[in-house]
């Protein structure tokens, strides 16, 4: 047995080493000098296992709030400058991590093309429609960030993604679903998916609304289901004389 047998192997010591960084890393109440020494300690590192644990900075809130967010953002920095060899940790940050991912998908817009950063958010969404999650705030967190980052074109396998979300037991991810949906090339899916959406919720006026107003936008008729719909209508919705959905004003 040679000398470093006896401490393990060079992954494992720095195994070892990244999980104690992790800890005085998200460390929310400790001195932040230890958190920002951390911080350096990892940028210079630079290796895969340091830039994703670097990233765990982005999971904790700590106090003072301006220290925490000049925190975040040092931290950022270090991960935009590692390009490339930050593009595997910062996708695997946001696949495996609950929270921060706003900032992990952040840094994938500053380091990879944007149909690479929506296809990480595409497949994150098909993996969590899959399966239930009580909190709903990453599922929130990934569709606003597909509302306000996909374009309009088709895409199947984007469509697949946010279709089972339109039955997923939150209010307000049903709601960002039909939102994300609006925005997008209308198809007979999205049409079907979000009248059934409209019925099923026909005493919730909150996603009753929302959904009225995704069908306006998309200019969908609801064939097979007017007397139904009809019956849901609110102002300023209507149906015209071909059965799409119209907003007036």
């Amino acid at each position: 047995m040679g000398l470093f047998d006896l401490f393990g192997s060079k992954e494992e010591r720095e195994q070892n080493q990244l999980r104690k960084l992790a800890k005085k890393l998200t460390e929310r109440y400790g001195p932040p000098e230890n958190r920002q020494k951390v911080i350096e300690q990892l940028g210079e590192m630079a290796t895969p296992g340091a830039l994703g644990t670097l990233c765990l900075r982005f999971t904790v809130r700590a106090e003072p709030g301006i220290t925490d967010d000049e925190e975040k953002e040092t931290a950022r920095g270090i991960l935009v400058a590692a390009g490339q060899e930050a593009l595997g940790p910062v996708e695997a940050f946001v696949r495996e991590q609950e929270s921060g991912i706003a900032w992990g998908l952040r840094v994938l817009a500053q380091i990879a093309p944007p149909e690479t950063v929506i296809d990480v958010v595409v497949k994150e969404l098909t993996r969590l429609s899959r399966s239930y999650t009580r909190d709903p705030e990453k599922k929130l967190v990934l569709l606003t960030w597909l509302a306000e980052h996909a374009g309009p074109e088709a895409d199947a396998g984007l469509e697949a993604a946010l279709l089972p979300l339109l039955e997923d037991f939150s209010d307000d991810v049903r709601i960002a679903a039909a939102r994300v949906l609006s925005g997008r090339a209308p198809s007979e899916p999205a049409r079907d998916a979000l009248i059934q959406l409209l019925l099923r919720d026909r005493d919730n006026a909150r996603v009753r609304g929302e959904v009225l107003e995704a069908l306006a936008r998309l200019g969908a008729d609801v064939k097979g289901h007017r007397p139904s719909v009809e019956a849901l209508l609110v102002e300023p919705f209507y149906l015209d004389r071909e059965g799409r959905v119209k907003k007036r004003g």
